[in-house]
């Protein structure tokens, strides 16, 4: 009735099966369940939700000071509001995977990833970043692996070695996250089709590619990227993007000219607003507020 339909085995279920079809699943970023709400309206095929712009909505840099209570109360908040799979940024496993897996599947969501960074991490398309040895994230994907217990939980093992050490180095990393049990690999600041090509040729398991905005990818269109043999594309931070913009270009105008009169029509009405929040199903007389779920549990 509240929140979701389907239950989290049955959106994990879901996206196992949508994997198999070989057709590329795009993933936009929430920043809050509203927008979680929009995409799933509009008909995309999941949520994702970034680290870094949980970083941002908190006024802090994306650079590893969020903490696994942070980043899970707003995962849990935005994947229980739709019938979508919803994949969280788990940074570098908060210190301790074992606990960021249990965390995350007992709170609804259908897979996370974690990357090969130290713990005082950057963003993923910024230099000068530094990644720790391959055995230990080795280590960290097996215990990830061994800490589900929903087999469906995807484990999505990010590297970001492309920058730090270049493509061969990058290769060598995937083939070994690959052996070490991780469902989806995620390689991180691949540069042109020929970056990404060479990472499809050298696994077997699905792909996961991140076209944010600014970075240093080459922005390939969704089809692009499924010829090139991917299985999902995010855009992590669009959203956000494009909301902050139009947030700032506003309150200047209204600084300004002390009246938003010029800025109405940027503005979402009222009634889609109510539209989208479904407000006429719970304002009726025979709703009682203790009828709605809360808790987010399933």
């Amino acid at each position: 009735m509240y929140f979701t339909k389907k239950n989290s085995y049955e959106k994990r279920i879901e996206l196992r099966n949508r994997l198999k079809k070989q057709k590329i699943l795009k993933f936009p970023g929430a920043y809050n369940p509203l927008t979680a709400k929009l995409i799933f309206e509009i008909g995309f095929d999941g949520v994702y939700i970034s680290g870094a712009v949980m970083a941002n909505d908190l006024g802090i840099p994306d650079i590893g000071i969020t903490t696994l209570k942070e980043v899970s109360y707003r995962a849990n908040q935005i994947a229980r509001i739709s019938d979508l799979p919803s994949i969280v940024d788990a940074d570098t496993g908060f210190g301790n995977c074992k606990e960021t897996i249990e965390t995350f599947e007992n709170l609804g969501l259908a897979g996370c990833h974690i990357e090969d960074q130290i713990d005082q991490k950057r963003c993923g398309h910024l230099d000068n970043k530094e990644i720790i040895p391959l055995n230990k994230m080795v280590d960290k994907i097996k215990t990830a692996v061994n800490s589900k217990k929903d087999n469906n939980f995807l484990i999505i093992a990010r590297t970001d070695a492309n920058i730090v050490e270049g493509i061969n180095k990058t290769i060598e990393r995937v083939k070994a996250y690959e052996d070490a049990g991780a469902d989806i690999i995620f390689p991180e600041a691949m540069k042109d089709e020929k970056e990404f090509e060479q990472i499809r040729k050298n696994t077997k398991i699905n792909l996961l590619a991140n076209m944010t905005e600014f970075g240093k990818s080459k922005i390939l269109p969704a089809n692009t990227l499924e010829k090139l043999g991917y299985d999902i594309v995010i855009y992590p931070v669009t959203t956000q993007r494009l909301a902050m913009k139009n947030v700032e270009d506003g309150l200047r105008d209204i600084f300004k000219n002390g009246h938003q009169n010029n800025i109405i029509d940027k503005m979402q009405t009222r009634k889609r607003l109510y539209e989208l929040v479904d407000y006429e199903k719970y304002n009726t007389p025979d709703k009682k507020i203790t009828d709605i779920k809360t808790d987010g549990h399933e």
